[in-house]
């Protein structure tokens, strides 16, 4: 069977950068293997497969070169920013279905937000427990180092300042041990500069050593920046992908009042990048 995957960058800055994700429009019924063996060729960290559903606009699923997860923030940005490259969709609401529940999406001006579940905080963690994963030193210690979920689990861990997280050289076995140990898809280090925050990204448990941009990890870090902060900040932009010079961009709005969170899109834009036809 042939098929046409599309490649788009999502969460790109001034249209470059971003993080590439394919894009699969599901004709007939693929197998898990078949799934499998085009996310791994392609070999970017995500592929969507989209197809036609009973609940919602379209049916997502995510698969990484290892294994398939439950939902993906740039892979979803970059389905729609495929959609939109083909004319299929306009400025208004969508509905997806993902593994993590029926979810909205939202077109405004170029730019797409998607609904993260509601926050879950999980447990805090020591500075000692990531002791082989990189140098501790870079870590602050006066904020905590947290579990949160949007949609799926990733250790937040505060660094002091740009050129510390800028200088971390992760350990990728001791990172994957640990993300084995709590169940999480991997660790998002942060650090804020003035109006600016930046991120890093690791997932090796997942094949994915870091990656440019992460939707649901930045979800994530929003809602832990407004429980922390408690400064009543409610939009957010993130950096990532610096270091891997694809410089990205990654919105979050929480709908909030107090400490409770209501509901959560992030976002951003993305462009077509390349058509590839493969066997499969």
């Amino acid at each position: 069977m042939k098929l046409d995957v599309y490649v788009a960058s999502a969460f790109s800055k001034n249209h470059s950068g971003g993080n590439r994700a394919g894009v699969v429009f599901l004709k007939a019924p693929l197998s898990r293997d078949q799934k499998m063996y085009v996310a791994k060729k392609l070999g970017y960290a995500e592929t969507a497969f989209v197809s036609e559903s009973k609940k919602a606009d379209y049916k997502l699923e995510f698969f990484t070169p290892k294994e398939e997860v439950p939902l993906c923030g740039h892979a979803t940005i970059g389905t729609f920013a495929i959609l939109m490259y083909l004319n299929q969709v306009e400025d208004k609401d969508y509905i997806i279905e993902t593994k993590s529940g029926i979810l909205s999406v939202q077109i405004k001006n170029g730019l797409v937000l998607m609904q993260q579940n509601a926050p879950e905080f999980y447990e805090q963690m020591d500075t000692d427990e990531l002791g082989q994963c990189f140098s501790t030193s870079a870590i602050v210690v006066e904020k905590p180092i947290q579990i949160v979920s949007t949609g799926l689990k990733d250790i937040l861990v505060p660094i002091k300042d740009k050129k510390a997280l800028d200088q971390i050289k992760p350990n990728f076995e001791a990172i994957k041990k640990v993300s084995d140990k709590y169940s999480v898809i991997g660790m998002h280090l942060f650090t804020i500069s003035g109006k600016e925050i930046y991120c890093r990204n690791f997932a090796p448990l997942y094949d994915i050593n870091e990656e440019s941009a992460t939707g649901t990890s930045n979800a994530a870090l929003a809602c832990y920046l407004y429980t922390q902060n408690k400064d009543n900040r409610k939009n957010f932009v993130f950096n990532q992908g610096q270091s891997l010079n694809s410089p990205s961009e990654i919105i979050v709005e929480l709908d909030a009042d107090d400490e409770l969170i209501h509901k959560v899109y992030v976002g951003g834009k993305g462009y077509f990048h390349e058509l590839i036809e493969m066997e499969v």
